[in-house]
């Protein structure tokens, strides 16, 4: 094994992790995994959501570890992203009713990691303090081709006029349409940032 000193940092290396505030960029996203786990609910007061995000973190370091350990591969752990929609998608869009929404919380893990890894990681996380939702954590792949996203500067309550612009005006405006589900990407930790300065990248892939 080759041992490498140098750390990744997947939000400064890939081209899907960069978007500007005001500005609608038309981009092709590769398939990519992820760490995964699926639930429903309003973020904020769902403690499915906050059990989701304490079982999804111990995989993600223990795979980043091992990785280091093993591989001689490191990497700063990816920001958590989400895939977000309601039945009713006015209840997401317009209306913002949480309580009707559903999600796939989602960290990025880079293409080298095997699933045999994964499982070992998730064994790991499990040996103390066990995750509550830590047996609904899985590996899937995401393809979501050729996407819309821009950069979301401020509470994550105000969004919709920005999904408005988007979902509105760019998409039709340019000839595509939805074709997949609401993607976001928190670049920023809201137990430090105050609610203002959060960013957040807004993807929806399109066709």
């Amino acid at each position: 094994m080759t041992v490498t000193t140098d750390r990744v940092d997947f939000k400064r290396t890939l081209d899907d992790y960069r978007a500007k505030r005001g500005e609608f960029r038309t981009l092709d996203v590769p398939a990519r995994q992820y760490l995964a786990i699926d639930g429903s609910g309003d973020p904020n007061r769902s403690l499915q959501y906050a059990d989701s995000i304490a079982a999804l973190y111990p995989v993600a370091y223990a795979l980043k570890f091992a990785s280091k350990r093993e591989l001689g591969r490191d990497y700063v752990v990816p920001p958590l992203e989400g895939l977000w929609w309601a039945d009713d998608m006015d209840a997401f869009t317009a209306r913002r009713d949480k309580a009707q929404w559903q999600w796939t919380l989602l960290i990025m893990t880079p293409d080298w990691i095997e699933p045999v890894v994964v499982d070992a990681a998730v064994a790991k996380a499990g040996r103390t303090d066990r995750p509550a939702r830590l047996d609904d954590v899985r590996l899937r792949s995401l393809a979501e081709g050729t996407v819309v996203q821009t950069l979301h500067v401020g509470s994550y309550d105000d969004e919709a006029e920005v999904l408005a612009r988007l979902h509105d005006e760019f998409i039709p405006a340019n000839g595509l349409r939805m074709t997949g589900r609401h993607h976001e990407i928190y670049l920023s930790d809201p137990r430090r940032v105050a609610p203002e300065k959060l960013r957040t990248i807004l993807r929806q892939p399109v066709g």
